[in-house]
């Protein structure tokens, strides 16, 4: 009945595949949507598995039942088609393992830092990261298992694997992701993943994956507040409040007709706190350093170990040097980057990039100019 809906229906109703399976699973009187809206009211409870949907869950059974199936070979898919085919019995199998899975996922990005649900790059991504979790079970819990899913997921991101046509991309990763925990060769998320330096400046908006996963990166690092020197990360979990600010105000910025792709872009913003942007204000870094350490009483050697934890070269601030400030910044972000997908970034000292910047990327060059 539901797939002669889909074939004549003209009207432009919309049926959303979670309904067209709950219609299927009613013939066997199993009442789906009483079962995933007590699932829901579990994920409602966690920090990062709030956004996910039904369909999301069900897309999850479909990509573990296909891979159960397949044994984990070719013919592993999880597309809409694959999901209106997903057996009763396959579902009552395995929902619980996603389950498991998913809550798994979540350990996970919890200890990348990434501590909320709209913080996290992609959501698209938690599908295949459940159904992996699943698949590798109590492996999970090994050092060397979760070290391997943090780099697969940040080749994700930083590679932005998984921002369109994701259907192909979490059946293979099901597939190889598994297999290379196991020992075998890397998974093609991680060997198609790149990262172009130039990429930092058109980083502009907080809803860009890329750009959260940097603000994720920088709290691994252990960024501190300028004012309070506190943990960005304790301080989140407190009253102050966490946001993204301009390290050279925007004021500053305009004042000096400094170009909007430079100052707006990531290498120019810092969590900090709210107390934090309002002693910033509009000044120059010079002048609110100074009231910094004023009002904080804070020495300036303290302040510059501060900035270091946000990859933020002190001098250059100091100096109101902002060209120098955007490279030292730059190339200590692509630092992290490096870090977490365990692959070089090529081409900082390439013309694009000298050209994007005023000059090179590498750290033992930027060191060397005046």
């Amino acid at each position: 009945v539901c797939q002669v809906f889909e074939k004549v229906n003209t009207g432009g109703v919309e049926l959303s595949v979670f309904e067209l399976v709950t219609a299927t699973f009613a013939a066997d009187d199993f009442p789906l949507r009483k079962e995933w809206e007590e699932r829901e009211a579990r994920f409602k409870d966690e920090r990062l598995l709030q956004v996910l949907a039904a369909s999301d869950f069900l897309t999850a059974v479909t990509l573990l039942a296909s891979h159960r199936r397949q044994r984990g070979g070719k013919g592993v898919s999880c597309k809409r088609a694959d999901v209106l085919r997903l057996a009763l019995d396959e579902y009552q199998s395995h929902a619980p393992e996603v389950e498991r899975g998913l809550m798994a996922a979540q350990r996970l990005l919890l200890r990348e830092r990434i501590f909320e649900a709209q913080n996290i790059p992609y959501t698209t991504q938690l599908i295949p990261l459940g159904v992996i979790c699943s698949i590798v079970g109590e492996r999970f819990e090994q050092e060397a298992v979760k070290a391997k899913l943090a780099r697969w997921y940040w080749c994700g991101v930083f590679g932005q694997l998984y921002g369109s046509a994701t259907e192909g991309r979490f059946a293979f990763d099901a597939v190889q992701v598994p297999v290379w925990i196991g020992g075998g060769e890397e998974p093609r998320t991680v060997r198609d993943a790149s990262f172009a330096p130039v990429r930092l400046l058109s980083m502009q908006s907080r809803l860009s994956a890329a750009y959260k996963g940097l603000m994720a990166l920088l709290l691994q690092k252990g960024s501190l507040d300028f004012v309070g020197g506190d943990s960005i990360e304790l301080t989140t979990y407190s009253e102050l409040g966490i946001d993204i600010h301009h390290v050279f105000p925007k004021k500053h910025c305009l004042g000096k007709k400094y170009p909007r792709e430079k100052w707006n872009s990531v290498v120019n913003k810092a969590p900090l706190t709210a107390k934090t942007n309002r002693a910033i204000g509009g000044s120059a870094p010079s002048d609110y350093l100074a009231k910094i350490e004023k009002s904080s009483a804070m020495a300036p050697e303290r302040l510059d170990e501060i900035l270091r934890t946000h990859m933020i070269d002190p001098v250059a601030l100091r100096n109101d040097a902002f060209d120098t400030f955007l490279r030292h910044r730059a190339a200590g972000l692509l630092d992290l980057i490096e870090r977490a997908t365990g692959k070089a970034v090529v081409g900082r000292d390439s013309e694009e990039t000298v050209n994007a910047f005023g000059g090179s990327l590498v750290a033992n060059a930027i060191a060397t100019m005046p």
